[in-house]
Protein backbone atom coordinates (compact mmCIF):
# COMPACT_ATOMS: atom_id res chain seq x y z
CA UNK A 1 0.00 0.00 0.00
CA UNK A 2 2.97 2.44 -0.37
CA UNK A 3 3.00 5.33 -2.40
CA UNK A 4 1.63 5.12 -5.79
CA UNK A 5 0.43 1.53 -5.54
CA UNK A 6 -2.97 2.33 -3.32
CA UNK A 7 -3.56 5.00 -6.27
CA UNK A 8 -3.58 1.73 -8.60
CA UNK A 9 -5.94 0.10 -6.23
CA UNK A 10 -8.05 2.63 -5.71
CA UNK A 11 -8.44 4.47 -9.16
CA UNK A 12 -10.49 4.11 -12.82
CA UNK A 13 -8.49 5.95 -15.19
CA UNK A 14 -7.82 8.90 -13.23
CA UNK A 15 -11.09 9.24 -11.02
CA UNK A 16 -11.09 7.28 -7.60
CA UNK A 17 -13.50 4.72 -7.42
CA UNK A 18 -16.02 4.21 -4.34
CA UNK A 19 -15.91 0.99 -2.21
CA UNK A 20 -18.89 -1.89 -1.84
CA UNK A 21 -18.65 -5.46 -0.44
CA UNK A 22 -14.78 -5.41 0.13
CA UNK A 23 -14.32 -3.65 -3.85
CA UNK A 24 -13.30 -0.96 -5.66
CA UNK A 25 -15.76 -0.09 -7.41
CA UNK A 26 -16.39 2.53 -10.65
CA UNK A 27 -19.48 4.36 -10.67
CA UNK A 28 -22.14 3.66 -13.08
CA UNK A 29 -22.66 7.68 -14.09
CA UNK A 30 -19.62 8.01 -15.45
CA UNK A 31 -19.24 11.16 -13.40
CA UNK A 32 -16.82 12.37 -11.52
CA UNK A 33 -16.54 15.99 -8.80
CA UNK A 34 -13.38 17.50 -8.97
CA UNK A 35 -10.69 18.44 -6.05
CA UNK A 36 -8.77 21.71 -6.33
CA UNK A 37 -5.10 21.68 -4.64
CA UNK A 38 -6.00 24.50 -1.68
CA UNK A 39 -2.57 26.11 -1.88
CA UNK A 40 -2.55 26.05 -5.88
CA UNK A 41 -5.80 26.14 -7.11
CA UNK A 42 -5.21 23.83 -9.46
CA UNK A 43 -6.94 20.84 -9.66
CA UNK A 44 -5.56 18.13 -7.83
CA UNK A 45 -7.71 14.73 -7.42
CA UNK A 46 -11.39 13.25 -9.29
CA UNK A 47 -14.06 11.20 -7.18
CA UNK A 48 -16.61 9.34 -8.81
CA UNK A 49 -19.98 11.06 -8.32
CA UNK A 50 -22.40 7.45 -7.08
CA UNK A 51 -26.04 7.58 -7.66
CA UNK A 52 -28.77 7.31 -5.68
CA UNK A 53 -28.98 2.96 -7.02
CA UNK A 54 -25.17 3.13 -5.33
CA UNK A 55 -26.33 4.30 -2.33
CA UNK A 56 -28.80 1.53 -2.39
CA UNK A 57 -26.20 -1.09 -2.92
CA UNK A 58 -24.00 0.64 -0.28
CA UNK A 59 -26.65 0.12 2.83
CA UNK A 60 -28.22 -3.18 1.42
CA UNK A 61 -24.58 -4.48 1.77
CA UNK A 62 -23.95 -2.75 5.23
CA UNK A 63 -27.56 -3.77 6.03
CA UNK A 64 -26.33 -7.81 5.29
CA UNK A 65 -22.46 -7.52 6.37
CA UNK A 66 -23.85 -5.94 10.19
CA UNK A 67 -26.47 -9.09 10.54
CA UNK A 68 -22.86 -11.63 10.89
CA UNK A 69 -20.84 -8.86 12.26
CA UNK A 70 -22.99 -8.69 15.36
CA UNK A 71 -22.71 -12.08 16.16
CA UNK A 72 -19.03 -11.75 15.45
CA UNK A 73 -17.01 -12.05 19.82
CA UNK A 74 -16.05 -8.85 21.04
CA UNK A 75 -12.19 -10.20 21.23
CA UNK A 76 -12.51 -10.93 17.26
CA UNK A 77 -13.96 -7.02 16.46
CA UNK A 78 -10.88 -5.88 18.94
CA UNK A 79 -8.31 -8.18 17.36
CA UNK A 80 -9.80 -6.10 13.80
CA UNK A 81 -9.63 -3.02 14.93
CA UNK A 82 -6.19 -3.41 16.34
CA UNK A 83 -4.59 -4.58 12.90
CA UNK A 84 -6.13 -1.60 11.21
CA UNK A 85 -4.58 0.55 13.33
CA UNK A 86 -1.37 -0.90 13.36
CA UNK A 87 -1.81 -0.54 8.76
CA UNK A 88 -2.82 2.85 9.40
CA UNK A 89 0.47 3.89 11.54
CA UNK A 90 2.65 1.86 8.81
CA UNK A 91 0.87 3.63 5.94
CA UNK A 92 0.79 7.38 7.75
CA UNK A 93 3.33 8.84 5.45
CA UNK A 94 0.93 7.88 1.93
CA UNK A 95 -2.09 9.03 3.86
CA UNK A 96 -0.63 12.25 5.90
CA UNK A 97 0.71 13.10 2.51
CA UNK A 98 -3.60 13.31 0.75
CA UNK A 99 -3.89 15.08 3.69
CA UNK A 100 -1.03 17.99 2.73
CA UNK A 101 -2.65 17.96 -0.63
CA UNK A 102 -5.73 17.62 -0.16
CA UNK A 103 -6.74 20.09 3.12
CA UNK A 104 -3.28 21.92 2.97
CA UNK A 105 -2.56 20.26 6.45
CA UNK A 106 1.17 20.79 6.95
CA UNK A 107 3.12 17.57 6.95
CA UNK A 108 3.77 17.65 11.03
CA UNK A 109 0.19 17.89 11.56
CA UNK A 110 -1.46 15.75 9.42
CA UNK A 111 1.16 12.63 10.45
CA UNK A 112 0.20 13.46 14.04
CA UNK A 113 -3.69 13.49 12.63
CA UNK A 114 -2.76 10.13 11.16
CA UNK A 115 -0.90 8.13 14.03
CA UNK A 116 -3.42 9.81 16.74
CA UNK A 117 -6.06 7.99 14.51
CA UNK A 118 -4.53 4.82 14.85
CA UNK A 119 -4.39 5.62 18.86
CA UNK A 120 -8.69 6.19 18.67
CA UNK A 121 -8.64 3.03 16.99
CA UNK A 122 -6.85 0.81 19.63
CA UNK A 123 -7.96 2.65 22.40
CA UNK A 124 -11.40 2.03 21.11
CA UNK A 125 -10.98 -1.78 21.08
CA UNK A 126 -9.75 -2.18 24.64
CA UNK A 127 -12.63 0.27 25.75
CA UNK A 128 -15.31 -1.90 23.80
CA UNK A 129 -14.82 -4.79 25.24
CA UNK A 130 -15.22 -3.77 28.87
CA UNK A 131 -18.55 -1.56 28.19
CA UNK A 132 -19.81 -4.10 26.14
CA UNK A 133 -19.33 -7.36 27.88
CA UNK A 134 -21.06 -5.94 30.59
CA UNK A 135 -24.56 -6.24 31.09
CA UNK A 136 -27.27 -5.66 33.95
CA UNK A 137 -29.33 -7.71 36.24
CA UNK A 138 -32.10 -7.01 37.66
CA UNK A 139 -34.62 -7.96 40.11
CA UNK A 140 -38.63 -7.28 40.27
CA UNK A 141 -38.61 -7.03 44.44
CA UNK A 142 -37.94 -3.49 45.04
CA UNK A 143 -41.06 -2.46 44.15
CA UNK A 144 -43.89 -2.90 46.23
CA UNK A 145 -46.24 -5.37 45.41
CA UNK A 146 -43.76 -7.05 43.09
CA UNK A 147 -42.91 -10.20 44.55
CA UNK A 148 -38.89 -11.69 43.37
CA UNK A 149 -40.32 -13.20 40.68
CA UNK A 150 -39.01 -11.51 37.84
CA UNK A 151 -35.61 -11.62 36.43
CA UNK A 152 -34.33 -8.90 33.75
CA UNK A 153 -31.25 -9.51 31.59
CA UNK A 154 -30.16 -6.02 30.26
CA UNK A 155 -27.41 -5.96 27.32
CA UNK A 156 -26.31 -3.29 24.85
CA UNK A 157 -27.35 -4.55 20.68
CA UNK A 158 -25.81 -2.93 18.10
CA UNK A 159 -28.15 -0.05 16.09
CA UNK A 160 -27.49 -1.48 12.66
CA UNK A 161 -26.46 1.01 9.78
CA UNK A 162 -24.08 3.99 10.87
CA UNK A 163 -24.00 6.83 8.29
CA UNK A 164 -20.43 8.49 9.15
CA UNK A 165 -20.32 11.96 7.61
CA UNK A 166 -16.45 13.41 8.59
CA UNK A 167 -15.74 16.98 7.57
CA UNK A 168 -12.98 18.60 5.84
CA UNK A 169 -10.61 19.80 8.45
CA UNK A 170 -9.64 16.30 10.19
CA UNK A 171 -11.09 14.14 7.53
CA UNK A 172 -9.74 10.93 8.62
CA UNK A 173 -9.53 11.46 12.35
CA UNK A 174 -12.84 12.43 12.26
CA UNK A 175 -14.12 9.29 10.33
CA UNK A 176 -12.32 6.75 12.76
CA UNK A 177 -13.83 8.10 15.71
CA UNK A 178 -17.04 7.00 14.18
CA UNK A 179 -16.03 4.16 12.73
CA UNK A 180 -14.32 2.71 15.67
CA UNK A 181 -16.96 2.92 18.04
CA UNK A 182 -19.93 1.87 15.68
CA UNK A 183 -17.48 -1.68 14.25
CA UNK A 184 -17.06 -2.65 17.99
CA UNK A 185 -20.45 -2.09 19.20
CA UNK A 186 -21.41 -4.41 16.33
CA UNK A 187 -22.92 -2.09 13.98
CA UNK A 188 -21.44 -1.43 10.19
CA UNK A 189 -20.43 2.15 8.79
CA UNK A 190 -21.24 3.81 5.27
CA UNK A 191 -19.08 6.55 5.09
CA UNK A 192 -19.55 9.68 3.18
CA UNK A 193 -15.90 11.35 3.24
CA UNK A 194 -15.93 15.42 2.41
CA UNK A 195 -15.22 16.09 -1.24
CA UNK A 196 -11.87 17.97 -0.15
CA UNK A 197 -9.88 14.97 1.91
CA UNK A 198 -12.18 12.16 0.09
CA UNK A 199 -8.72 10.87 -1.05
CA UNK A 200 -7.05 11.07 1.91
CA UNK A 201 -10.09 9.52 3.86
CA UNK A 202 -10.41 6.47 1.14
CA UNK A 203 -7.09 5.72 1.82
CA UNK A 204 -8.17 4.67 5.36
CA UNK A 205 -10.79 2.80 4.00
CA UNK A 206 -8.01 0.89 2.45
CA UNK A 207 -6.06 0.42 4.91
CA UNK A 208 -9.85 -1.16 6.23
CA UNK A 209 -9.80 -3.35 3.24
CA UNK A 210 -6.46 -4.65 3.99
CA UNK A 211 -7.28 -5.21 8.01
CA UNK A 212 -9.78 -8.40 6.28
CA UNK A 213 -12.94 -6.58 7.82
CA UNK A 214 -15.46 -8.57 6.36
CA UNK A 215 -16.89 -7.48 2.69
CA UNK A 216 -20.24 -4.79 3.39
CA UNK A 217 -19.15 -4.00 6.67
CA UNK A 218 -17.68 -1.03 5.56
CA UNK A 219 -18.87 1.09 2.95
CA UNK A 220 -17.45 4.49 0.93
CA UNK A 221 -19.64 6.19 -1.08
CA UNK A 222 -18.16 9.41 -2.91
CA UNK A 223 -20.56 12.29 -4.79
CA UNK A 224 -22.29 15.82 -4.40
CA UNK A 225 -24.48 16.39 -1.63
CA UNK A 226 -27.04 18.02 -4.26
CA UNK A 227 -27.33 14.65 -5.34
CA UNK A 228 -27.40 12.05 -2.80
CA UNK A 229 -26.86 14.10 0.31
CA UNK A 230 -30.55 14.32 1.00
CA UNK A 231 -31.24 10.88 -0.29
CA UNK A 232 -28.72 9.25 1.74
CA UNK A 233 -29.42 10.98 5.40
CA UNK A 234 -32.86 10.22 4.76
CA UNK A 235 -32.96 6.28 3.59
CA UNK A 236 -34.98 4.00 5.25
CA UNK A 237 -31.70 1.75 5.43
CA UNK A 238 -29.68 4.30 7.72
CA UNK A 239 -30.40 3.70 11.85
CA UNK A 240 -28.12 6.14 13.11
CA UNK A 241 -26.11 9.27 11.98
CA UNK A 242 -22.67 10.64 13.14
CA UNK A 243 -21.99 14.12 11.30
CA UNK A 244 -19.39 16.37 12.06
CA UNK A 245 -19.39 19.81 10.14
CA UNK A 246 -21.88 22.81 9.70
CA UNK A 247 -24.70 24.47 8.57
CA UNK A 248 -26.04 21.11 7.07
CA UNK A 249 -26.12 19.66 10.54
CA UNK A 250 -29.05 21.38 11.33
CA UNK A 251 -30.86 20.76 7.94
CA UNK A 252 -29.87 16.78 8.40
CA UNK A 253 -31.61 16.83 11.97
CA UNK A 254 -35.04 18.12 11.04
CA UNK A 255 -34.96 15.59 7.89
CA UNK A 256 -34.07 12.32 9.74
CA UNK A 257 -36.80 11.33 11.52
CA UNK A 258 -36.86 8.77 14.30
CA UNK A 259 -33.44 8.06 14.71
CA UNK A 260 -30.36 8.85 16.84
CA UNK A 261 -28.02 11.93 15.80
CA UNK A 262 -24.55 12.59 16.98
CA UNK A 263 -23.82 16.31 15.71
CA UNK A 264 -20.64 18.81 16.11
CA UNK A 265 -21.43 21.90 14.51
CA UNK A 266 -19.32 24.12 15.14
CA UNK A 267 -18.30 26.91 17.57
CA UNK A 268 -17.69 30.16 18.45
CA UNK A 269 -15.22 29.13 21.09
CA UNK A 270 -15.22 32.31 23.67
CA UNK A 271 -11.85 32.76 26.13
CA UNK A 272 -12.06 34.86 29.31
CA UNK A 273 -8.99 36.59 30.26
CA UNK A 274 -9.14 38.33 33.92
CA UNK A 275 -7.31 40.36 36.24
CA UNK A 276 -5.28 38.27 37.29
CA UNK A 277 -5.01 35.44 34.86
CA UNK A 278 -1.09 34.59 34.25
CA UNK A 279 -1.13 36.73 30.70
CA UNK A 280 1.96 34.94 29.39
CA UNK A 281 0.30 31.86 29.55
CA UNK A 282 -2.83 32.90 27.94
CA UNK A 283 -1.13 34.59 25.36
CA UNK A 284 0.65 31.12 24.33
CA UNK A 285 -2.76 29.35 24.40
CA UNK A 286 -4.37 32.15 22.55
CA UNK A 287 -2.19 31.96 19.70
CA UNK A 288 -1.90 27.84 19.58
CA UNK A 289 -5.95 28.17 20.05
CA UNK A 290 -6.54 30.61 17.25
CA UNK A 291 -4.13 30.02 14.70
CA UNK A 292 -3.11 26.17 14.81
CA UNK A 293 -4.18 25.04 11.43
CA UNK A 294 -5.00 28.92 10.04
CA UNK A 295 -8.20 28.45 12.36
CA UNK A 296 -9.41 25.51 11.18
CA UNK A 297 -10.67 24.00 14.04
CA UNK A 298 -14.18 24.04 15.76
CA UNK A 299 -12.49 24.21 19.15
CA UNK A 300 -10.16 26.99 17.99
CA UNK A 301 -10.58 29.83 19.62
CA UNK A 302 -12.69 32.20 18.16
CA UNK A 303 -13.19 35.70 20.48
CA UNK A 304 -11.14 36.85 23.56
CA UNK A 305 -12.65 38.65 25.83
CA UNK A 306 -9.85 40.45 28.12
CA UNK A 307 -10.53 42.36 31.00
CA UNK A 308 -9.54 46.43 29.89
CA UNK A 309 -6.89 46.27 32.70
CA UNK A 310 -5.24 43.30 31.08
CA UNK A 311 -6.09 44.24 27.57
CA UNK A 312 -3.20 46.38 26.15
CA UNK A 313 -0.39 43.71 27.72
CA UNK A 314 -2.18 40.83 26.84
CA UNK A 315 -2.52 42.29 23.07
CA UNK A 316 1.30 42.81 22.84
CA UNK A 317 2.03 39.61 24.41
CA UNK A 318 -0.41 37.78 21.92
CA UNK A 319 1.24 40.01 19.11
CA UNK A 320 4.74 39.06 19.33
CA UNK A 321 3.94 35.49 19.16
CA UNK A 322 2.05 36.25 15.76
CA UNK A 323 5.18 37.41 14.47
CA UNK A 324 7.19 34.23 15.38
CA UNK A 325 4.00 32.30 13.13
CA UNK A 326 5.61 30.90 9.69
CA UNK A 327 3.44 31.45 6.91
CA UNK A 328 3.30 29.89 3.59
CA UNK A 329 2.60 26.39 1.71
CA UNK A 330 2.24 23.30 3.82
CA UNK A 331 4.54 21.20 2.18
CA UNK A 332 7.26 23.72 4.22
CA UNK A 333 5.62 22.55 7.60
CA UNK A 334 4.52 26.30 8.17
CA UNK A 335 2.49 27.26 10.81
CA UNK A 336 -0.56 29.29 8.33
CA UNK A 337 -1.36 27.05 5.49
CA UNK A 338 -4.17 28.15 2.65
CA UNK A 339 -7.43 28.04 4.15
CA UNK A 340 -10.01 25.45 2.31
CA UNK A 341 -11.27 27.24 -0.39
CA UNK A 342 -11.90 30.28 -1.95
CA UNK A 343 -14.91 30.54 -0.89
CA UNK A 344 -13.51 30.77 2.58
CA UNK A 345 -10.85 33.35 1.88
CA UNK A 346 -13.85 35.61 1.08
CA UNK A 347 -16.10 35.08 4.14
CA UNK A 348 -13.19 35.70 6.58
CA UNK A 349 -12.11 38.73 4.34
CA UNK A 350 -15.48 39.91 4.58
CA UNK A 351 -15.86 39.54 8.25
CA UNK A 352 -12.80 41.34 8.64
CA UNK A 353 -13.63 44.22 6.38
CA UNK A 354 -17.02 44.43 8.02
CA UNK A 355 -14.65 45.02 11.36
CA UNK A 356 -12.82 47.79 10.33
CA UNK A 357 -15.09 49.74 8.65
CA UNK A 358 -16.97 49.61 12.24
CA UNK A 359 -13.81 50.48 13.71
CA UNK A 360 -11.94 47.98 15.05
CA UNK A 361 -8.35 48.08 14.83
CA UNK A 362 -6.15 45.43 13.16
CA UNK A 363 -2.63 44.93 14.54
CA UNK A 364 -1.33 43.41 11.53
CA UNK A 365 -1.51 44.71 8.03
CA UNK A 366 -4.44 42.08 6.17
CA UNK A 367 -2.30 40.22 3.80
CA UNK A 368 -3.77 37.71 1.49
CA UNK A 369 -2.59 35.66 -1.92
CA UNK A 370 -5.20 33.51 -3.50
CA UNK A 371 -6.11 31.05 0.16
CA UNK A 372 -3.32 32.25 2.25
CA UNK A 373 -4.21 34.59 4.30
CA UNK A 374 -1.53 36.08 7.25
CA UNK A 375 -2.53 35.91 10.61
CA UNK A 376 -4.64 39.30 12.01
CA UNK A 377 -5.15 40.12 15.51
CA UNK A 378 -8.42 42.39 15.47
CA UNK A 379 -9.04 44.40 18.58
CA UNK A 380 -11.52 46.33 19.79
CA UNK A 381 -14.50 44.59 18.51
CA UNK A 382 -17.80 45.25 19.38
CA UNK A 383 -21.01 43.85 19.68
CA UNK A 384 -22.41 45.24 16.68
CA UNK A 385 -19.55 43.44 14.17
CA UNK A 386 -20.21 40.38 12.84
CA UNK A 387 -16.66 38.72 13.56
CA UNK A 388 -17.77 38.86 17.30
CA UNK A 389 -20.66 36.39 16.79
CA UNK A 390 -19.85 34.66 13.52
CA UNK A 391 -17.10 31.80 13.11
CA UNK A 392 -14.43 32.90 10.50
CA UNK A 393 -13.17 29.56 10.39
CA UNK A 394 -9.61 31.21 9.63
CA UNK A 395 -6.46 33.16 11.18
CA UNK A 396 -8.13 35.86 12.24
CA UNK A 397 -8.88 36.67 16.19
CA UNK A 398 -11.12 38.95 17.76
CA UNK A 399 -10.63 40.84 20.73
CA UNK A 400 -13.19 42.40 22.93
CA UNK A 401 -12.23 44.69 26.21
CA UNK A 402 -14.53 44.13 28.79
CA UNK A 403 -15.43 45.88 31.98
CA UNK A 404 -16.68 42.68 33.82
CA UNK A 405 -16.50 39.12 33.73
CA UNK A 406 -20.35 39.09 34.05
CA UNK A 407 -20.19 41.09 30.26
CA UNK A 408 -17.90 38.42 29.20
CA UNK A 409 -20.23 35.17 30.53
CA UNK A 410 -23.02 36.78 28.72
CA UNK A 411 -21.18 37.16 25.13
CA UNK A 412 -20.35 33.64 25.80
CA UNK A 413 -23.84 32.74 26.73
CA UNK A 414 -25.69 34.72 23.94
CA UNK A 415 -23.98 33.55 20.98
CA UNK A 416 -25.94 30.44 19.07
CA UNK A 417 -22.92 28.47 19.22
CA UNK A 418 -21.79 26.68 22.20
CA UNK A 419 -19.08 24.74 21.37
CA UNK A 420 -16.23 25.05 24.04
CA UNK A 421 -14.88 28.29 26.18
CA UNK A 422 -11.91 28.73 27.90
CA UNK A 423 -11.13 30.80 31.19
CA UNK A 424 -7.98 32.00 32.25
CA UNK A 425 -7.06 32.71 36.17
CA UNK A 426 -4.97 31.86 38.82
CA UNK A 427 -8.05 31.86 41.20
CA UNK A 428 -9.40 28.40 40.55
CA UNK A 429 -12.71 29.04 43.20
CA UNK A 430 -13.55 31.64 40.70
CA UNK A 431 -12.55 29.70 37.46
CA UNK A 432 -14.84 26.77 38.67
CA UNK A 433 -18.00 29.33 39.39
CA UNK A 434 -17.14 31.07 35.44
CA UNK A 435 -17.22 27.54 34.24
CA UNK A 436 -19.99 26.66 35.67
CA UNK A 437 -21.79 29.95 34.66
CA UNK A 438 -20.55 29.54 30.68
CA UNK A 439 -22.80 27.91 28.53
CA UNK A 440 -21.04 25.88 26.67
CA UNK A 441 -20.08 22.00 25.82
CA UNK A 442 -17.01 22.01 28.05
CA UNK A 443 -14.92 24.49 29.40
CA UNK A 444 -10.97 24.56 29.74
CA UNK A 445 -9.78 26.56 32.58
CA UNK A 446 -6.19 27.86 31.96
CA UNK A 447 -5.67 26.23 28.70
CA UNK A 448 -6.99 26.38 24.90
CA UNK A 449 -9.83 24.79 24.33
CA UNK A 450 -9.21 21.19 22.44
CA UNK A 451 -11.19 18.03 21.24
CA UNK A 452 -8.97 15.78 23.17
CA UNK A 453 -7.97 13.13 24.34
CA UNK A 454 -10.01 11.48 22.63
CA UNK A 455 -12.01 9.43 25.34
CA UNK A 456 -13.16 12.67 27.27
CA UNK A 457 -16.86 13.47 26.49
CA UNK A 458 -16.95 15.80 23.72
CA UNK A 459 -19.99 17.93 22.91
CA UNK A 460 -22.08 21.17 22.38
CA UNK A 461 -24.66 23.56 23.23
CA UNK A 462 -27.52 25.30 21.64
CA UNK A 463 -26.56 24.98 17.49
CA UNK A 464 -23.13 23.26 18.19
CA UNK A 465 -24.49 20.02 18.18
CA UNK A 466 -26.32 17.11 19.44
CA UNK A 467 -25.79 14.41 21.83
CA UNK A 468 -21.83 13.72 22.98
CA UNK A 469 -18.95 12.04 21.27
CA UNK A 470 -15.68 10.86 22.94
CA UNK A 471 -15.06 7.24 22.40
CA UNK A 472 -17.08 6.20 25.39
CA UNK A 473 -19.94 8.10 24.88
CA UNK A 474 -19.79 7.38 21.08
CA UNK A 475 -19.74 2.92 21.70
CA UNK A 476 -22.50 3.90 23.97
CA UNK A 477 -24.37 5.67 21.82
CA UNK A 478 -24.28 3.64 19.04
CA UNK A 479 -25.88 0.42 20.91
CA UNK A 480 -29.58 0.24 22.63
CA UNK A 481 -30.55 -1.61 25.34
CA UNK A 482 -32.36 -4.96 24.81
CA UNK A 483 -33.80 -6.85 27.93
CA UNK A 484 -35.01 -10.07 28.21
CA UNK A 485 -37.36 -11.02 31.25
CA UNK A 486 -37.88 -13.80 32.82
CA UNK A 487 -41.13 -14.81 34.50
CA UNK A 488 -40.41 -17.57 37.45
CA UNK A 489 -44.52 -18.91 37.82
CA UNK A 490 -45.35 -17.90 40.86
CA UNK A 491 -43.99 -16.18 44.45
CA UNK A 492 -40.63 -16.90 44.99
CA UNK A 493 -40.54 -16.80 48.70
CA UNK A 494 -42.66 -18.08 51.62
CA UNK A 495 -44.07 -16.46 54.72
CA UNK A 496 -44.28 -19.75 56.65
Amino acid sequence: MAGQGVFKDLLDGDVFKYYVDGAWTPTTSGKSVGIVNPSTLKPLFKISACTQDEVNKCVDSCKAAQKLWAKVPLWKRAEHLHKLAAIMKDQKITIADCLVKEVAKCMKDAMVEVVRSGDLIDYTAEEGIRILSEGKFLTSDPFPGNERNKYCLASKIPLGVVLAIPPFNYPVNLAVSKIGPALIAGNSVLLKPPTQGAVATLHMVHCIHMAGFPKGLVNAITGKGSEIGDYTTTHPGINCISFTGGDTGIAISKKAGMIPLQMELGGKDTCLVLEDADLELAATHVVKGGYSYSGQRCTAVKVVCVMESVADELVKKINEKIKKLTVGMPEKDCDITPVISETSANFIQGLVEDAKEKGAKLHQEWKREGNLIWPVLIDKVLPDMRIAWEEPFGPVLPIMRIKSVEEGIHHCNANNFALQGCVFTKNIDKAIMISDAMESGTIQINAAPARGPDHFPFQGLRDSGIGSQGIINSINMMCKTKSIVINLPGPSYSMG
